[in-house]
């Protein structure tokens, strides 16, 4: 795995910063950290969540933008499958209760949407450690976190910088629970593995959510769909990482460890009142796929102008296919 205006950006358009406005008008354009475009190994940072230096600032962009991550809030939050939230509960209601009450690990946080949706449908008092490797994404997500859980008890928060490659059991001692939002499909298999194994060893459930299942529906449909999906969908396995095939890597990873595991789907539903997020989507979907393919280019320039034109329209829908996973972990120290 999910989730930015500071300032209002021009009907769609998603500066990487605050105060920066480009207007992308081709697939050469994509705006930097503000879209699945560009998931160069340099451009994972958000989601990587290093231990901070100098060169990692300089050289490791975000990569998102909480521009982006604003924008598409409310279709994540509207996609969120809310089927895998009793088994949550039930998990959560069996565990120990500590003084300061459930303690949540948000990998990844990004603006901290995740915690914004899921901390107020949970009863009890809850403390949040944030962790994603921007701290100016940091600061959004602790600024806005919620503060009042569903029956009116108190959340707390906290934020760090880490390193997801490094994430180590003893880093989630006395965790209730481990939430992320779009970020198994950039990562590796090792790292996966990794979390699944994190997890484990903790006896903590696993709220894994949005992460992309390599399918999309358009309408009206067009002849490109079918290759612009399949290039996209290369471009996402590029490097190591996952993409489309997350979802399954991460449940055999955490199946292998013992844990009960749900798939549920979660799928954006976009048309006219989500224009301004479809319009960014677009760009960068077809911006990676012909990165990934630069024969498109000729072909995909028409059919971006094609698909933004029906969108502002409003004559374009698009279904976005995503998965939640929840991986129920089996409880440390003999609890049911």
């Amino acid at each position: 795995m999910s989730t930015r205006k500071p300032s209002a950006p021009t009907a769609g358009v998603i500066p990487a910063r605050p105060g920066r406005q480009d207007a992308p008008d081709s697939v050469d354009a994509v705006v930097p950290g503000a879209g699945p475009a560009g998931r160069s190994s340099a451009e994972r940072a958000t989601v990587r969540l290093r231990g901070a230096t100098a060169r990692e600032d300089t050289d490791d962009p975000p990569r998102y933008a909480p521009e982006w991550l604003r924008l598409r809030e409310p279709a994540d939050a509207a996609a969120r499958a809310h089927d895998l939230l009793d088994p949550l509960r039930i998990r959560l209601a069996n565990l120990p209760r500590r003084a300061d009450g459930l303690v949540v690990h948000d990998l990844g946080c990004g603006t901290g949407s995740m915690g914004r949706w899921l901390a107020p449908l949970l009863d009890g008092s809850q403390h949040w450690v944030l962790h994603d490797r921007d701290p100016y994404l940091l600061h959004f997500a602790a600024v806005a976190a919620p503060r009042t859980a569903a029956d009116g008890s108190r959340v707390t928060v906290e934020t760090r910088r880490a390193d997801l490659a490094r994430l180590t059991p003893d880093a989630l001692t006395g965790a209730a629970l481990v939430t992320a939002s779009a970020l198994l499909d950039v990562l590796t298999t090792e790292e996966v593995g990794k979390l699944a194994a994190a997890c484990a060893a903790a006896g903590c459930p696993a709220l894994l959510s949005l992460s992309v299942a390599g399918r999309v529906d358009l309408a009206p449909a067009h002849a490109l769909d079918a290759e612009i999906t399949e290039a996209f969908n290369d471009h996402q396995r590029r490097t190591g990482m996952l993409g489309p095939d997350a979802v399954t890597a991460a449940a055999e990873a955490f199946a292998g460890y013992g844990a009960t595991v749900r798939a549920h789907p979660s799928p954006w539903r976009l048309g006219p009142d989500e224009a301004d997020l479809t319009a960014q989507w677009l760009r960068g979907w077809v911006g990676a796929a012909v990165e990934q393919r630069p024969a498109l280019r000729e072909r995909a320039d028409r059919y971006l102008d094609e698909r933004l034109a029906a969108c502002a329209a409003g004559e374009l829908r698009v279904v976005v296919h995503h998965t939640d996973l929840l991986a129920l972990c089996r409880p440390t120290g003999g609890a049911s």
